[in-house]
């Protein structure tokens, strides 16, 4: 189950902090994003309690917050399952 780093923060009516500004999916135990973004270098915040899907689904809906998440494009292409090939020619 992957997580999020994010480069900025936000804070729900709860008091949870929330991730936004570029959002990128992240393995705990690692120091880069699933796209190969080292968290040290380019300042990104961890989020181990927000699972990759709630920040998807905090974008697609647009959450009430300042600025809305920007899902980083190869994280959410890696984070997708693989569709079923047309297996349409078969060897006789």
């Amino acid at each position: 189950m992957d997580s999020v780093a994010a480069s900025s923060t936000w804070t729900d009516a709860d008091g949870v902090r929330q991730p936004t500004g570029d959002v990128h999916a992240w393995r705990p135990g690692t120091n880069q994003t699933v796209c190969g973004v080292q968290l040290s270098r380019a300042h990104l915040l961890r989020f181990p309690h927000v699972p990759w899907a709630d920040a998807e689904w905090a974008a697609a809906t647009g959450q009430p917050q300042e600025r809305p998440p920007h899902l980083c494009r190869r994280c959410r292409a890696a984070e997708q399952p693989r569709r079923e090939r047309d297996r349409s020619f078969r060897r006789p």
